[in-house]
């Protein structure tokens, strides 16, 4: 299973060292490492996005210690609003939709559009989980460059 995306790459790369080294030994030493390149490639990856998510951690624990309102408070606000426009969207609306027309008032509420607030909830959620599903699918910006 390729969970990188990188599998064909290093499918065509052991190819290509299968041809220009005729002895299978100094073969698989190339193809030895070519692997390990790979994964110290990957390693110092994975240590850059760490160095990163422990940097914006820092910065939000400064944030959060702010005295001030609209420096500590904005992601709490942010999280209240989505929170209740949730709650409303699958608890309260629905209740409302259903009591009213059981009452014979067949009137419709009005729906909270979840498709421009859902990429801000879960980016404040986890960025970094999804920038890390994003990496392994092959769909990073990344990957493109």
């Amino acid at each position: 299973m390729d969970l990188i995306g990188i599998g064909s790459v290093f499918d065509f790369a052991g190819k290509v060292i299968d041809k220009i080294f005729p002895d299978a030994n100094a073969a698989n030493q190339a193809k030895l490492e070519l692997f390990k390149a790979q994964q110290a490639g990957q390693l110092q990856e994975l240590a850059d996005e760490w160095e990163g998510a422990k940097a914006q951690l820092a910065v939000d624990q400064v944030e959060a210690a702010s005295s001030s309102t609209f420096v500590a408070g904005w992601r709490p606000f942010i999280g209240w609003v989505c929170g209740v426009a949730f709650g409303y969207s699958f608890v309260v609306q629905p209740i409302v939709v259903f009591v009213l027309r059981a009452s014979g008032h067949p009137i419709d509420t009005p729906a909270v559009d979840l498709n421009q607030m859902t990429p801000v909830l879960l980016g404040m959620l986890g960025l970094g989980a999804m920038r890390s599903y994003d990496k392994m699918k092959g769909t990073s910006p990344a990957n493109h460059a």
